[in-house]
């Protein structure tokens, strides 16, 4: 049985080699054959040049895969996943927060019988905010989505191989690796993991790539967002024909009444905004579609090291 360890890199030269370090340590403790995947989403700091010299020191063990560019976290774990060998795939990320160390607990799992599985971080050390908002984000992406994953943000996951083939063979553009395998899965599994604090460097997800990031797995991998807004259309047409038909019977009641235009402006930009809100909503599938004919290719590739 042979792993493969797929690790998207962006700016991380703080880690990386430590990162290599305690990942040998942990994979040699193992005693099954493997290979360390990186993949470089076009880093600005130095990380290309110490991949390189990291490839030169364990040229049997580390590929590495340079981006022209810089085309996300899930795109370079895809390009990863396009060039395994291994019959067990491990994605972690370079930041070290996901402790190499942990990597058995997955193969564990594996070999138990599951097909995919995900770590689950217990005692997470990040800001309160980021725990708070992801526990929140779980909750309204399961209700959205139907993907029960306690914990779908963390990368440190393990996938047999025929889960990450059935990946390789899809054409979305955008991508989110766990609620794409998860709908491959028929076993699948999650475990605690340990989640360790951020000691080098920052994080590279801000609050508008999270949203950006929750936004395309729902529109991505579920309709609900569509109907949701069909229903609440079918509710202010409901409303609104009981509005005019009341306004009408009180006209003839009452008489013309010159008060009753601020109402009809405040109704008139309500209705005004929902229509922009599905606008956007339905906007956001259509340019998934547009993305997908236009069939772009994923990533770029400068060079790959490999022996």
């Amino acid at each position: 049985m042979k792993l493969s360890i797929v690790i998207p890199v962006f700016n991380e030269e703080g880690n990386l080699r430590s990162l290599c370090e305690r990942l040998i340590t942990t994979l040699d403790s193992l005693h099954h054959p493997y290979e360390i995947i990186m993949v470089n989403d076009g880093s600005t700091d130095g990380s290309e040049k110490l991949l390189q010299q990291l490839y030169k020191q364990w040229p049997d063990k580390l590929r590495v895969i340079n981006f022209n560019g810089n085309f996300g976290q899930h795109r370079a774990i895809m390009a990863g996943f396009e060039r395994v060998r291994g019959d067990i795939v491990v994605t972690l990320d370079a930041d070290l927060q996901n402790p190499p160390e942990e990597i058995p607990k997955l193969i564990a799992k594996i070999e138990e019988g599951c097909d995919s599985v995900g770590g689950i971080r217990k005692e997470r050390q990040d800001n309160r905010f980021r725990r708070y908002a992801s526990k929140l984000n779980n909750k309204i992406r399961y209700k959205i989505t139907g993907i029960k994953m306690e914990d779908q943000g963390s990368m440190l996951r393990a996938y047999r191989r025929h889960i990450v083939d059935l990946m390789t063979q899809c054409e979305e553009s955008a991508l989110f690796i766990p609620a794409l395998a998860y709908s491959f899965s028929s076993h699948p599994g999650e475990v605690e993991v340990n989640h360790d604090a951020r000691t080098v460097g920052k994080s590279k997800y801000n609050i508008y790539r999270l949203m950006r990031l929750n936004f395309d797995l729902m529109t991505g991998f579920s309709l609900v967002p569509l109907q949701l807004f069909t229903f609440v259309g079918i509710c202010v047409s409901l409303v609104s024909t009981a509005f005019v038909i009341y306004m009408f019977i009180r006209r003839l009641i009452v008489g013309p009444e010159a008060e009753g235009m601020f109402t009809l402006f405040a109704i008139l930009y309500f209705l005004v905004g929902v229509l922009l809100m599905g606008m956007g909503i339905l906007g956001e599938y259509i340019g998934r579609i547009y993305q997908t004919v236009r069939r772009r290719p994923r990533y770029l590739i400068k060079n790959i090291l490999e022996n």
